[in-house]
């Protein structure tokens, strides 16, 4: 069985690590890519690391100042998370934040999303956009 540190693609950008049961757990963000048919979208490969299991997401991130949103599936269910960048962050939304600015500014991935307010509104983030999920139905197959 492989570890799946060891199987860590080239790029990988680790958003936070912390010590699991049997091992390290991770979640990274790798191969970030501009939409093509969107500029304010890009798409992304989520990295979910745990000691004994290792899943790799394709998301897309929307970075427009007026509905920046995470859309993200569980495998059952897709998930819209629409963000408030330069709002408040909470251990709800930190990771959200994370992937968010890690998609969107590439140079900020890895920094603590609440220290990040004042840079989210230079760049025309308003800070005080409603953060709402849905949960709408998956493939049924």
């Amino acid at each position: 069985m492989v570890n799946p540190i060891d199987a860590r693609p080239p790029g990988l950008v680790v958003l936070w690590e912390r010590p699991g049961r049997g091992g390290q757990e991770a979640v990274g963000v790798f191969a970030v890519s501009k939409d093509a048919n969107d500029p304010e979208v890009r798409q992304i490969k989520v990295w979910l690391e745990l000691p004994n299991n290792l899943r790799v997401r394709q998301e897309s991130i929307r970075c427009s100042p007026s509905q920046p949103m995470r859309m993200s599936s569980n495998g059952r269910e897709f998930i819209l998370r629409e963000l408030n960048p330069g709002g408040t962050i909470t251990s709800a939304n930190r990771l959200d934040h994370q992937i968010w600015w890690a998609a969107c500014y590439p140079e900020q991935a890895g920094k603590d999303p609440a220290s990040l307010a004042a840079l989210a509104r230079k760049l025309g983030y308003s800070g005080h956009l409603q953060e709402r999920e849905q949960v709408l139905p998956g493939n049924t197959r």
